[in-house]
């Protein structure tokens, strides 16, 4: 896949939509202790930021979303994405004079790794994509519930499999 077709035209507006929301929320309370006028300016910043940026990094998973084995596409892409994006966000917050920075991009980084993550197993089961394979956005909001059962099972299921049959990792 080329990366206009890979960055445009497979730009992820469901990772876009929820990425900038809750970001935005991230640091509107991280800097809430900085006042009122800081806290808003740094929500909005990000908002604007993870608006921009957050399609694309969805692209990424989903790209990422069929690569076996699964745990190389996991530490694929809790390496790369952090790395590029919080670079990114830390430019941004910086030149707009966030003044609760390192809580800031701390929480921030600590919802890339968990959400990277999840995003990456709903993608692999069909939600949260766009493109040809995608479904309606009401369809991946009921699946949610299933979804986030099953992200914050696999891990302990993981380890069980592995205690029972380590010779199948």
């Amino acid at each position: 896949m080329n990366p206009v077709e890979l960055l445009i035209r497979q730009w992820n507006w469901k990772s876009a939509l929820f990425g900038s929301m809750i970001r935005a929320i991230i640091f509107l309370f991280t800097n809430l202790t900085a006042g009122w006028h800081a806290a808003a300016g740094a929500m909005f910043a990000e908002f604007l930021f993870r608006a921009l940026t957050s399609g694309f990094y969805g692209s990424l998973v989903q790209a990422f979303r069929k690569v076996e084995p699964v745990w190389i596409a996991g530490v694929t892409v809790l390496i790369l994405l952090p790395l590029i994006s919080h670079s990114l966000e830390l430019a941004v917050h910086l030149a707009r004079g966030t003044p609760k920075l390192l809580n800031s991009l701390v929480a921030s980084v600590v919802f890339t790794e968990i959400s990277t993550l999840f995003n990456l197993y709903a993608m692999r089961r069909g939600a949260f994509v766009v493109g040809a394979e995608a479904s309606s956005m009401s369809s991946d909001m009921r699946q949610a519930p299933r979804l986030i059962a099953g992200f914050i099972a696999a891990g302990p299921l993981a380890i069980v499999r592995y205690l029972r049959s380590p010779q199948q990792f």
